[in-house]
């Protein structure tokens, strides 16, 4: 997970914003992360009446493995974000809305696991005659974020933050590629095709991913 290797950019980044701020007022934070977007880092800035500012990085990888457009495949999800958010705060409440932008590295990655033949838009197909199957499945690289959020912090220092949201990644662009011995024959690569587009429609599942982390923030 490459994107870790930039978390102390990330902050950096963040404590370069407080330049702004007031050395008193305790207008800058950091906060440690975990959700559906994986394990993250954020920075933030709170130096305007009821808004705030975060910067942040989440990754992690899901290992699973189940039935796609009536194939049994290997997958992995690997997770891969930066965001900068603009947080809303209603006066004397922990309740805010949060709007931003995500640079949307989120990927499904997939090897094909049948066991006996594959079935691709209705026709069967041989082990050798498929080889090995693989799929990527990516989304839009810039993905708007919209949500809700709760902050709970304990005389303006430290707290739990909660984030109810959707990550919009727009319509998914599937790859898949076989090795076997059916490469070349007209029939198959249609057969393979009609595969790609069901693939491609199982994945549409994932244009509004749901966003939902806890999170631990201090305050400086």
């Amino acid at each position: 997970m490459n994107i870790f290797k930039n978390i102390a950019g990330v902050l950096a980044l963040a404590f370069l914003t407080s330049g702004v701020a007031n050395a008193d007022d305790s207008e800058l934070g950091i906060g440690i992360k975990a959700g559906t977007l994986g394990l993250g880092v954020e920075g933030r800035w709170s130096g305007l009446p009821y808004m705030d500012l975060r910067l942040g990085a989440n990754a992690y990888t899901y290992n699973d493995d189940g039935r796609q457009a009536n194939n049994l495949y290997e997958a992995d999800l690997d997770l891969e974000t930066y965001y900068l958010t603009a947080n809303f705060h209603f006066p004397l409440s922990p309740f805010r809305l949060t709007v931003g932008a995500f640079s949307n590295g989120n990927e499904f990655n997939m090897i094909g696991a049948e066991t006996g033949d594959y079935d691709f838009g209705g026709q069967n197909f041989t082990q050798d005659q498929v080889g090995v199957l693989t799929s990527t499945t990516s989304f839009a690289s810039t993905a708007p974020y919209v949500g809700l959020g709760f902050d709970f912090e304990l005389f303006g220092k430290a707290g739990l933050n909660f984030d109810l949201g959707v990550l919009l990644q727009g319509d998914p662009e599937v790859t898949l590629e076989a090795t076997g011995s059916g490469l070349g024959d007209q029939f198959f690569e249609d057969a393979l095709e009609a595969e790609r587009l069901e693939l491609e429609e199982d994945m549409s599942d994932f244009k509004a991913y749901p966003v939902i982390s806890l999170s631990f923030v201090y305050n400086f």
